[in-house]
């Protein structure tokens, strides 16, 4: 699959649209801010929930529907120890390296992103039916 490769020829240049919805599947589970925080968190090693619910500050079920979202799209894994299972990244390395570039990409566009109408911090409170210019913001989950 490629989304934004350096070799790829100028005339073959644009992507497959399946993808692409892969791409934008795979960018959707890293949407949420408490799902970073745990892929953070993760980085450091392997935790069970109960340690990512104490540091993180979630309920336990917040904690597991976010870890299984993270593991339905193979971004953490688990292993069963004793009665508790302990969670890590499947590719710490591909993923912190997609992660620092996203930090990359914020540090240039400043605060553009935040205010983006779209997906912006404050975009759920403008998508309101009163406001015919908002659009929808994303998802929350």
């Amino acid at each position: 699959m490629a989304i934004a490769s350096r070799d790829i020829e100028p005339d073959s240049a644009t992507p497959a649209a399946g993808d692409l919805a892969v791409a934008s599947a795979l960018f959707h589970g890293l949407s949420d801010p408490s799902r970073l925080a745990i892929l953070q968190h993760l980085r450091l090693g392997e935790h069970r929930v109960r340690d990512l619910t104490d540091h993180l500050g979630l309920a336990q079920s917040t904690v597991s529907a976010h870890l299984a979202c993270l593991r339905d799209c193979g971004l953490v894994t688990s292993r069963p120890q004793g009665r508790a299972s302990m969670f890590s990244l499947t590719s710490a390395p591909e993923l912190l390296t997609l992660l620092s570039a996203a930090e990359g990409v914020l540090a240039t566009a400043g605060n553009r992103v935040a205010l983006c109408p779209n997906f912006g911090v404050d975009a759920a409170t403008r998508a309101r039916p009163d406001n015919p210019r908002a659009h929808p913001g994303p998802e929350t989950s």
